[in-house]
């Protein structure tokens, strides 16, 4: 079940910014995530980005691992 945001600091930007730096789209991120075992759709991934949902911390995992960043990039700019 999809937890709603409750006004809360957006990793969106950032999520954003890391897919483009990469060149992926959405829908080719999400499979990748499937294919790596996280089961997320691109409607779901969008509302990420967008801050509509909180992202799970599973995701967080497997996105650092395939942007090879540190979580830090993940929340960049955000203590603001």
């Amino acid at each position: 079940m999809e937890q709603k945001i409750r006004r809360d600091l957006n990793l969106g930007t950032n999520l954003r910014r890391l897919r483009d730096s990469v060149g992926i789209s959405q829908e080719k991120l999400c499979a990748e995530l499937q294919r790596r075992g996280c089961d997320i759709g691109r409607t779901t991934y969008a509302k990420y980005e967008a801050g509509e949902l909180n992202i799970r911390a599973s995701v967080i995992v497997e996105l650092k691992k395939y942007y090879n960043c540190s979580y830090d990039d993940f929340f960049e700019g955000l203590d603001k």
